[in-house]
């Protein structure tokens, strides 16, 4: 009888603990930032290591999410969503920049805001866009620009 005394309390704190990290988690995962704010869009040649769900950062602070990622049949560019905090106000000229958060991996939105007087309303489309670099693309120009170089 006192086992199972023992085990419905140790269960119970496993469950507590349990409903604790679930709401931490809920709080912290930033769930709600794709309704309401300011919802735009920005079209790249590629956006490598971005994913739905990526933060989108102006000056280093995460301001917005990107809420999804279409391919444009036409142009074959990726078409990106992303949703701003309703207390953000960009210009029209605003840049926008895949960005890498680190060497392993993982990207960023970074958005750069200009100088315009007006500014862009839900629906609108980031016009100045800058698409990610390729750190293999890179590697391998300085390899192959090295060897041209001893050639001669």
């Amino acid at each position: 009888m006192g086992n199972n005394i023992v085990e419905t309390i140790i269960g119970g704190v496993v469950l507590a603990f349990a409903t604790i990290f679930l709401v931490f988690a809920y709080r912290t995962a930033d769930l709600g930032t794709g309704n309401g704010g300011l919802n735009l869009i920005a079209k790249f040649d590629q956006i490598d290591g971005l994913q739905i769900g990526s933060d989108v950062r102006m000056s280093g602070i995460k301001v917005g999410t990107v809420t999804s990622q279409i391919l444009d049949p036409e142009t074959y560019r990726a078409i990106v969503g992303i949703s701003i905090r309703d207390n953000i106000l960009l210009p029209e000229d605003t840049a926008a920049k895949v960005a890498a958060e680190s060497l392993l991996g993982g990207s960023y939105l970074d958005l750069e805001p200009g100088g315009a007087e007006d500014m862009l309303e839900n629906g609108d489309e980031i016009t100045f866009t800058q698409s990610s670099v390729s750190l293999m693309d890179l590697i391998g120009q300085a390899i192959f620009s090295t060897s041209d170089k001893s050639d001669k």
